[in-house]
């Protein structure tokens, strides 16, 4: 801890001299005034981020650049109050407001991502190589985007040229474990034609925790990625957009020491959009969006090299939308769009090859009835041929108490759609278990049951009447509420408070005995939870050239029905060699996998003169358990935790003869790890390989 402290001092100390003796020689003249940044997610229509009456963050280029993070997930780990967390072997999803990953929609360019095998996306597989920025809007948002909005929304917006003729730059990263990252962005620019594309390989040999399997914690992997854009304005009124992506991984799959195969995946989209302004009141737009999704994995007996499984999941997503824009005044104006979902799917393990049709509708209205104050009102509402229909509404509002001061606040209800494999799975475990989705229970166990693989009726735990109604989507109230102080242009410092009460949470559960010993498991809406916190943000330019940032997120997140029982001292625990005692009600941790404490800081420096800039980046998280080892189903304090940790990255770039871009870097300064100690120690951190040493180099054309 002493060694972090005087490395932490070393690099900030000359830092702030240095910003010091550029204030003195400027002799305290007005900083330069930065423009305004805009978000566009969060109200689907061009709001400066500073009067939105949303909680929202925004990653600019600048700041993907000078940290030299290459993937989605490396950058959202730097953010407050976001963690990216391993759902499954090999993907990466992002945790909001102590809401999992499945619960945040994820956009490129206000469109949709497919693929989640597992209920997650992985976020590893997206390059930030041609991003302009990355929009993030927390809180319930499905009021303007439907289903997986329950959390929160994150866009990635690519960029494009606004310079005359042909411009570009290739970029190629190098580090640890043959981590091998390569960009080239091309664009074309002239009069009303502008055109993009994007070329980016990723590969790495993997890295293994030591563990007793003896395995890859991450099998070696290669993916690329293509993206291709045209913008064309036809008359000075009428713009044409569309786009195209491409891409595709292999991967080594070794799970274990006895089988041994490969695993790939294969992704598209095609969007395009047509918009056009009728006159200073109306815009209206067109769109089209679809996406295939595509992965198989395949195993073989390493003794014999025989087949031991196989699998393969082909998702498809097919969407038109028209949405209008009406300005009524300067101080008030309405958004209001409908479509339709098409979505696909075969997958193996599944009964049938499942379609869902969702058409929908939505309308917002902005209004600002007084000058120092801003109200938004929206709703959404959702039909869909498998589950119940959903009407999704939302208020929130801006209220500029004083100069310096101003409050915000949203309440919303958002939704998550039962998934593919909740209501269809029909898979024969290796263990002898089955598990069956919703749709499928009161086909299947009448099958069972003439089969003999269930023994009699008086072994069917639920009642197959249970599943005749359609499964419903979880949902939540999500309540955000902060104020904005401004003390001087240069500070800025926000507080926000949030909660979420989620019901109808899909759980599984036993509804069956099997002959075999093993049972019959499918889902229900059988939980209730909340999630609820503060987070804390500040941002102070201290100068030109010398930023500090800093977050921080306190959390609660439980289980309400566990909850309920630790009160009532209905849950109890044991020990080896010991009998069960019972548990207080302050003895209950929360939900799996969140922390009650997380932080960040950051140190950002740049020197026009000598052109170069440097930072430095620290992120906290505070203990969390991610499994029940005491076998009472809960988590509570006698569990086993991973520990509290932090981690520290450092970069520095540096210019030459304006093209040539050198950089270099450290990911995890102090070598953090935490390693599994046996093949049963389960409670460790599995996306946290070392140190990572790298260079970059970038070439501007």
């Amino acid at each position: 801890m002493r060694f972090k402290s005087i490395f932490i001092i070393a690099v900030l100390f000359p830092l702030l001299c240095l910003s010091q003796q550029q204030v003195k020689k400027t002799k305290d003249t007005v900083l330069i005034q930065q423009l305004s940044e805009v978000v566009v997610t969060a109200t689907r229509t061009i709001r400066q981020l500073s009067s939105l009456p949303l909680p929202a963050q925004l990653i600019s280029k600048k700041e993907l650049r000078e940290t030299s993070r290459t993937r989605l997930n490396t950058i959202l780990n730097e953010q407050t109050g976001l963690i990216t967390v391993q759902n499954f072997i090999g993907g990466e999803g992002v945790q909001m407001q102590g809401l999992d990953s499945e619960y945040t929609l994820v956009l490129i360019d206000g469109v949709p991502l497919i693929g989640r095998s597992a209920g997650t996306l992985d976020l590893s597989r997206l390059s930030v190589g041609n991003i302009k920025q990355i929009e993030i809007v927390k809180g319930a948002s499905s009021s303007l985007y439907g289903s997986e909005a329950l959390g929160g929304v994150i866009n990635i917006i690519t960029d494009k040229s606004n310079r005359n003729g042909v411009h570009g730059n290739l970029m190629h990263r190098y580090g640890t474990f043959n981590e091998n990252e390569t960009n080239i962005n091309l664009d074309y620019k002239k009069e009303k034609v502008n055109i993009g594309a994007f070329i980016n390989r990723s590969s790495s040999n993997g890295y293994d925790l030591n563990n007793a399997t003896n395995v890859n914690t991450l099998d070696p992997y290669f993916n690329y990625t293509f993206n291709t854009k045209l913008s064309y304005d036809i008359t000075e009124n009428t713009n044409l957009f569309a786009s195209a992506r491409y891409f595709l991984q292999d991967s080594d799959y070794v799970p274990t020491n006895t089988e041994a195969g490969e695993s790939k995946v294969r992704e598209w989209n095609a969007h395009l959009k047509a918009d056009h302004k009728y006159n200073e009141k109306w815009n209206s737009y067109f769109e089209f969006y679809a996406s295939r999704y595509f992965a198989e994995d395949f195993l073989n007996n390493v003794e014999d090299n025989s087949l031991f499984s196989e699998s393969f999941y082909k998702e498809v997503l097919i969407r038109p939308e028209i949405r209008a824009t009406y300005k009524v005044n300067n101080k008030s104006s309405f958004i209001g769009g409908l479509g339709l979902d098409y979505e696909a799917l075969n997958r193996a393990d599944f009964s049938t090859t499942p379609k869902f049709t969702s058409p929908f509708m939505y309308l917002q209205y902005d209004t600002n009835p007084k000058e120092d104050l801003n109200i938004i009102l929206g709703a959404r509402f959702d039909g869909h041929n498998e589950y119940n229909s959903q009407f999704s509404p939302k208020v929130a509002f801006r209220y500029q108490i004083f100069d310096k001061i101003a409050a915000k606040g949203s309440v919303g209800y958002g939704f998550k759609a039962p998934d593919f494999r909740q209501l269809y799975f029909d898979l024969q475990g290796i263990a002898g278990y089955t598990i069956l989705g919703y749709n499928v229970v009161n086909t299947r166990i009448p099958e069972m049951l003439n089969s003999g693989e269930i023994i009699s009726e008086n072994e069917i735990v639920v009642p197959l009447s249970n599943f005749n109604d359609k499964l419903n989507p979880e949902n939540s109230i999500s309540y955000n509420f902060g104020v904005t102080y401004n003390p001087i242009s240069e500070l800025k410092l926000e507080v926000n408070y949030f909660r979420n009460d989620i019901k109808d949470l899909i759980d599984n559960q036993l509804i069956a005995n099997k002959t075999n010993g093993s049972g019959v498991y499918s889902y229900q809406n059988i939980k209730k939870a909340f999630t609820q916190g503060i987070e804390f943000n500040s941002s102070w330019r201290i100068s030109n050239s010398l930023k500090i940032d800093g977050g921080y997120q306190f959390l609660l997140a439980k289980d309400k029905d566990a909850a309920e029982s630790f009160k009532n001292g209905e849950a109890f625990a044991s020990f080896p060699g010991q009998g069960a005692f019972q548990l207080k009600e302050s003895d209950y941790f929360g939900l799996f996998n969140r922390s009650k404490h997380m932080a960040n800081f950051k140190v950002f420096y740049s020197n026009t003169q000598n052109k170069f800039n440097t930072n430095i980046r620290g992120t906290y998280r505070s203990k969390y358990g991610v499994l029940d080892t005491n076998s009472n189903t809960y988590l509570d304090k006698y569990d086993d935790f991973v520990d509290t940790y932090t981690m520290w990255n450092w970069a520095i770039n540096k210019t030459f003869k304006e093209i040539y871009e050198l950089g270099i870097g450290v990911d995890n300064i102090f070598d953090f790890t935490d390693e599994p100690t046996s093949n049963n120690d389960f409670t460790f951190i599995n996306n946290i390989p070392g140190r990572i040493f790298y260079t970059k180099l970038n070439i501007q054309f």
